[in-house]
């Protein structure tokens, strides 16, 4: 397998490699015609024979623009024999007739993406009775209901593929699920994923990425609404580039991160509709850079060829209810600009490095487009803090790394959707923990919340709870996010996120009636060998992995002292780290209001030495 990819015009022949990498190690799971891949065992909500559709559709999101690009395979005519078993209602390789709210609609939009982009490579390979199956089945999706979220696109997509093959359907229907899209709309480039509270990778690598194809497709027709997303594409990607490390790492946060790279997908959908608000040689540099970082730990996420359920590493635990062993694949959606010529203006640029890693003196110009300015307030030493209202975070970087301070969001109905999205902190380079069980600390793994028991000091497991749903969030312009959580109905604790790079500070007032233990953790640190120093003592608790990051605790309030220590956690709770280790500041409370604070920090090996400088508690 390549190693690697390269800058130049070689990066565009690498990810052709790595799409076809990635696609053929999924053939020896494929059914004799195709239309059934299954690389594992099926453990979702969804019946078998969906699942098996997603093994087949979702490596389309890489194979359709590398068909398109001209790109080579060597096993296009399975996916073409795949697409004709899996419509046939008499082949037993049928997927099964599509319904309402039915995992199947999700696949669809692969299928129709595939026929819009590329119709040689597996519409042109069909009969006619093939064909007329393919049309029928696909055009029946069109009017089954979906979830009032990012699945309206699906019919949309759909459509497309059946235009571009000139297959009769009900072009009328998608303009009625485009209007909802639109509604979503929130300003300033976001999108609520519906009526919900979430605003996740979902903005950019569904309502965005779909969106973006749409306008690339469509536009022609339908020139006013393809610009609405164009123009919302351009602002978002002012404060998205936020989300990205400087080494490629994407801020690891919110559900279906078993996508993995499709966390890019936004920074190749902007070329592939002609949008330049940033320039080809930024966007260029933050997808290329995404990539590399995954590929690089390619053998962790994919040990046997096929990537895995998890992040960092095969990790069921993390996973969705929805995600069975075809679903990484959604990864796939990020190798879109394969589909532009090799002499496209994005291909042809040269990388930057992520603009913040750029020094500069320059003043904004006031008269500037919105999405011309930048979206963060500069720091000093190269840090920067951009405060993102919509998203209720307020992102810190130093040293290269991305931290957010998180309020706003929630998600119970997901699995572990708390830790998901309702912890403090979450960071490219400590990502965040999930709990394994509910007994106690080392269960779990309460990495960046303050976690609250009021189990009497002889009960054991201990159980705790943590902030689940903010009541009042709210971010202010000046890096601060607040929050009001009650974790039982005469427990009020009300918490401040403030950023001071490389450190932030958590503040909390506690109003409470009964008794209750408190733990506050940092950020996990990587213990694989052992971490090389590990200090527990009155007011503060560090780890250092073997690397040298460092990840630490200073009491800095003037209220009930506070214990510190390192506690090793159960293996497999964080994305990024097999073993971890835990620092962690405990103390009991007596009823009453209660005030806590400390200064939180986590930082790479050369931003290590600002444990020996804490920001001034005043800050």
């Amino acid at each position: 397998m390549n190693t690697g990819i390269g800058g130049g015009a070689r990066a565009r022949a690498d990810l052709q490699a790595y799409v076809g990498e990635m696609a053929a190690a999924l053939v020896p799971y494929a059914s004799p015609h195709g239309a059934r891949i299954r690389p594992g065992l099926n453990l979702t909500h969804h019946d078998d024979a969906a699942a098996d559709l997603e093994g087949y559709a979702r490596p389309l999101w890489g194979l359709a623009p590398l068909a398109a690009g001209g790109g080579d395979f060597a096993h296009w005519e399975l996916w073409a024999s795949g697409l004709a078993a899996g419509t046939d209602p008499e082949h037993p390789e049928y997927w099964g007739d599509i319904g309402h709210f039915d995992q199947r609609q999700v696949e669809t939009a692969a299928i129709g993406f595939a026929l819009a982009l590329a119709p040689e490579r597996f519409w042109d390979p069909l009969d006619g009775k093939a064909r007329d199956r393919v049309g029928r089945w696909l055009a029946a999706s069109l009017h089954r209901s979906t979830p009032p979220n990012n699945w309206n696109f699906f019919p949309v997509m759909v459509g497309l593929g059946l235009d571009r093959v000139g297959f009769a359907h009900d072009r009328d229907a998608r303009r009625t699920r485009l209007d909802t899209l639109e509604s979503y709309d929130l300003g300033d480039g976001w999108y609520a994923d519906g009526d919900t509270p979430q605003r996740d990778y979902y903005v950019p690598w569904a309502m965005h990425f779909y969106g973006l194809v749409y306008a690339a497709l469509a536009g022609a027709e339908d020139p006013a609404r393809a610009e609405r997303f164009r123009e919302r594409a351009a602002l978002f990607a002012a404060d998205f580039r936020h989300w990205f490390a400087d080494d490629g790492a994407a801020l690891p946060f919110g559900r279906s991160l078993t996508y993995r790279f499709a966390q890019g997908a936004f920074w190749g959908a902007l070329p592939y509709a002609g949008v330049d608000a940033l320039p080809y040689s930024e966007v260029r540099g933050l997808l290329l850079r995404h990539l590399r970082w995954w590929r690089a730990r390619h053998e962790q996420i994919a040990p046997d060829g096929v990537l895995s359920i998890g992040y960092g590493y095969p990790q069921p635990l993390m996973a969705e209810q929805y995600n069975g062993p075809g679903s990484p694949y959604w990864a796939m959606k990020a190798f879109l600009p394969l589909a532009l010529p090799a002499g496209h203006a994005f291909w042809a640029a040269e990388e930057e490095p992520h603009p913040a890693a750029r020094p500069t003196t320059e003043t904004p110009d006031p008269e500037a487009p919105a999405a011309e300015l930048p979206s963060a307030v500069p720091e000093p030493a190269g840090r920067t803090v951009s405060v993102q209202p919509h998203a209720g975070v307020v992102l810190m970087r130093s040293g290269g790394d991305v931290t957010a301070l998180s309020g706003l969001q929630h998600g119970r109905w997901a699995r572990a959707g708390v830790a998901k999205y309702a912890k403090f902190a979450y960071s490219t380079r400590f990502g965040f923990s999930v709990p394994a069980g509910e007994s106690g600390l080392l269960h779990g793994a309460y990495d960046s919340v303050l976690a609250v028991s009021d189990d009497g000091p002889q009960e054991e497991p201990v159980h705790f709870r943590v902030r689940e749903v903010s009541e009042d969030p709210h971010t202010t312009p000046d890096g601060t996010v607040r929050s009001t959580w009650h974790p039982w109905p005469d427990v009020e604790i009300t918490t401040w996120l403030t950023a001071a790079a490389p450190w932030h500070l958590r503040t909390h007032r506690i109003r409470t009636a009964r008794p209750l233990l408190t733990a506050e953790g940092g950020f996990a640190v990587d213990r694989h060998g052992g971490p090389a120093r590990s200090e527990g003592a009155p007011g503060s608790a560090l780890a250092v992995s073997a690397a040298g990051d460092l990840s630490g605790l200073r009491d800095i309030g003037d209220g009930a002292a506070r214990t510190g220590e390192v506690l090793n956690v159960l293996p497999g709770t964080n994305l990024l780290a097999r073993r971890t280790a835990l620092p962690t500041l405990t103390v009991r409370l007596a009823p009453g209001e209660h005030w806590l604070r400390c200064a939180v920090l986590g930082a790479s090996p050369a931003d290590a030495a600002s444990w020996d400088t804490p920001p001034d508690p005043a800050h």
